[in-house]
């Protein structure tokens, strides 16, 4: 058991003066100051002088109670380290806004000695003893199963992933008061990160837009998705944050049509999951317009995008690499970012691959996978227990489907039926995001409702569509038994359609296969397809 400390006093000078004659007055310390709504996180070995700070700080002085965790083995690796969880842990309880800044300079991703202890044992009894003083509200496994915490902007950054977040700061500082509009394009598949850098970025450059002597001060910059869920996770995240503003998060047809109005040109617009941008009118969603990403670099001085050609999923929002070279062209630009290493499935890259070439139709022996639990099913009704059994584990397992069952928008329930098998379809949860809603554990998910967020296990049922060639030893793609029939909207304008058709297809089924973090177990409804991927099982297991 570690021995962790917290001392809690009031925030004043007689407290610190107590604190004079104390051994970790000048040695590693975490605290944090609050009152019943904010608070305010951070480190120091010095903390009478720190503390003097914060006294003298005109925001701090509303905070009325001050926190110090001690630990005898404490080092300056070990507190940025906890400092840095603790900021994200409070973040997703939601019980209080943070005060703090970014962190630029210690929130990359190193390792230290005795690492482990520090951040699971002794973070665990820190976490623990602010549950039982009711200081916070939720046990870690709740807080780490919600997208708040896994798009937290303070989140610690790989190397890669810190360079591309500096890369785009820079870009948005020299090129802010350019004529012509700068567009840097960020290319990563599914679970690469794409949207944590975003977070991270956006955050630090609201800070700098309201410090003097920034050149992105005084700037009107927005965060926009076309995904009505990660925008709920965008805009609770701003509520409980000092340097964002829900206001700034906005889906891209009410920016274009606020500043069509305005007449006036935004600071910096970053684009989120880029490739739902739509790229033809659709007056029912109220754009009227020709291509969405043209119209935000006509209103924006600075737009940073990222984008995924593999998670296209509507005819009107189809993209490809001529598209993008055509809007492109006339901008000021650079060659694209691309982000790489896969962060959200813990596999193999073994188990990697082989789910990259399922979804390029080719189907391969199965890899090893030690450490992921991957699973085939012969029933849906099976794979359907096995997943309410993790998620009883441990929380967010949840069955999603290719959308090859009906799902309409009128208010009645649709179902997904297959032998002995039936789940309604997913609702509408408002501002909870679906996924994190107890109950979605009774639904299916469509990939409208999961593209951009995490599962721990994924139960992922191949529909209809998704068929065996017995000839080629490769999925057949059924383009006519896809139900989702708004995303062949337009499809009459394309010469090629029924290859885009396949390529949508395919497309959701990569996202649907890569959400789980810890277990993918899979169902075909097919059955050709489904005695070949048991077929392709029992090998391995020989």
């Amino acid at each position: 058991m570690s021995q962790v400390d917290i001392k809690t006093m009031p925030f004043n000078r007689e407290s610190l003066d107590s604190l004079s004659d104390k051994y970790y007055a000048n040695y590693p310390v975490v605290y944090f100051l609050n009152n019943d709504t904010t608070v305010y996180i951070g480190e120091t070995v010095a903390v009478r002088n720190r503390m003097k700070n914060h006294l003298n700080n005109q925001e701090r002085k509303s905070l009325n109670k001050m926190s110090l965790i001690i630990h005898d083995r404490f080092n300056r690796s070990a507190t940025y380290n906890i400092e840095t969880k603790l900021i994200n842990y409070f973040l997703a309880d939601e019980r209080y806004k943070l005060q703090n800044k970014s962190q630029t300079a210690k929130s990359v991703v190193h390792n230290y000695h005795n690492k482990p202890y520090f951040d699971e044992e002794v973070f665990g009894d820190i976490w623990d003893e602010l549950l039982k003083r009711k200081i916070v509200d939720h046990p870690r496994t709740a807080i780490e199963n919600k997208d708040v915490f896994k798009l937290s902007p303070f989140k610690e950054l790989t190397i890669e992933q810190l360079e591309l977040q500096l890369k785009i700061i820079e870009v948005c500082e020299k090129h802010i008061a350019d004529e012509q509009t700068f567009v840097f394009l960020i290319k990563g598949e599914a679970g690469v990160g794409k949207s944590v850098v975003l977070s991270s970025v956006f955050n630090r450059i609201q800070e700098l837009s309201k410090e003097k002597d920034s050149n992105l001060h005084g700037k009107e910059n927005y965060l926009l998705v076309n995904h009505s869920e990660m925008l709920k996770t965008y805009k609770k995240i701003a509520g409980n944050v000092k340097a964002l503003s829900k206001k700034n998060f906005e889906k891209p047809t009410v920016f274009i049509n606020k500043r069509k109005k305005l007449e006036k040109k935004a600071g910096i617009v970053l684009v989120d999951e880029a490739h739902l941008l739509l790229t033809k009118p659709d007056p029912y969603n109220s754009f009227t317009e020709e291509n969405q990403l043209q119209e935000i670099i006509r209103h924006s001085r600075v737009v940073i995008a990222v984008y995924d050609d593999k998670q296209v999923l509507k005819m009107k929002s189809y993209w490809d690499e001529s598209k993008l070279d055509s809007i492109l062209g006339a901008c000021n630009t650079e060659e694209p970012y691309e982000l790489t290493n896969q962060f959200r499935m813990r596999a193999s890259s073994e188990m990697v691959k082989w789910i990259d070439q399922f979804v390029e139709k080719k189907i391969t022996s199965l890899p090893e996978h030690p450490n992921y639990d991957f699973r085939i099913f012969e029933s849906a009704a099976k794979m359907y227990e096995a997943i309410r059994a993790q998620n009883e584990k441990h929380g967010l397992a949840r069955i999603v489907s290719t959308f090859d069952y009906v799902h309409k928008k009128d208010k009645q329930e649709y179902y997904i039926e297959e032998e002995g098998f039936k789940l309604p379809w997913n609702g509408d949860y408002k501002n909870d995001t679906w996924a994190e809603h107890a109950d979605t554990i009774r639904e299916a998910g469509s990939i409208y409702t999961i593209q951009g967020f995490d599962l721990n296990y994924a139960g992922v049922i191949l529909g209809p569509s998704i068929s065996y060639d017995e000839e080629t030893d490769t999925l057949k793609i059924l383009t006519e038994k896809y139900k989702d029939t708004e995303a062949y909207r337009g499809k009459d304008e394309f010469e090629d359609s029924e290859s885009i058709k396949e390529k949508i297809i395919l497309n959701s089924l990569n996202v649907l296969m890569k959400r789980g973090i810890h277990g993918l177990y899979l169902y075909a409804s097919d059955p050709k397809l489904r005695a070949r991927l048991k077929e392709l099982q029992r090998k391995e297991r020989l």
